[in-house]
């Protein structure tokens, strides 16, 4: 996959329920591409680049995905499981109704990406940076976010009740918020 003669037929391709199973995809450049229902299961997709293309209800599974690059994507209602993420790149990524379940994203930027109704039951997403991320309807149940930076992130109170926070960084209306979801009685000081 790595020559220039393969890479050009994955600029503006339209691939719909195809296996990748076990395809070794290493340093492929995908452009303007649609793939849907497609399963890019135990598929090596190390060091890869990704530029504006959808991967729409497709299954990744142990895909390893180290070291690649995904700018200006989506990846709506796509499933991640048990995937090597480590030095992942994401640039305007869009992860709406996406299944990452125990996805490991400790420590990447995730500040350009959109999380809206994503299952991240058990994620680590710890020393991650999330800030304006919108991550309303998430289900958290579970979810690390340790040491995270959450400021402006867009969160809704599951995610406050759920998560693991420790140490987490938030703004000081995030923190309102976050004491709302926990039922807590916030007395304005007395100013005479």
């Amino acid at each position: 996959m790595g020559s220039d003669d393969t890479e050009v037929r994955w600029r503006g391709a339209r691939v719909t329920g195809r296996s990748f199973r076990a395809a070794d995809l290493r340093g492929s450049f995908i452009e303007d591409a649609v793939f849907i229902d497609c399963d890019f299961t135990d598929a090596d997709l190390t060091g890869s680049s990704h530029l504006r293309s959808t991967y729409r209800s497709c299954t990744f599974t142990r895909t390893d995905l180290s070291d690649s690059i995904f700018r200006r994507c989506a990846l709506v209602g796509s499933v991640f499981t048990q995937c090597p993420m480590r030095h992942l790149v994401l640039d305007d990524v869009d992860f709406t109704r996406a299944g990452l379940r125990s996805a490991d994203l400790r420590g990447l930027d995730l500040s350009t990406c959109i999380f809206r109704d994503a299952d991240l039951t058990r994620a680590d997403m710890r020393y991650a940076v999330l800030r304006s991320v919108d991550l309303l309807g998430a289900r958290p149940v579970g979810v690390r976010l340790d040491h995270a930076d959450l400021r402006s992130a867009h969160i809704g109170p599951a995610l406050w009740r759920s998560a693991e926070l420790d140490h987490t960084r938030i703004e000081r209306s995030q923190a309102i918020e976050y004491a709302r979801a926990h039922h807590l009685d916030i007395d304005e000081p007395d100013r005479r």
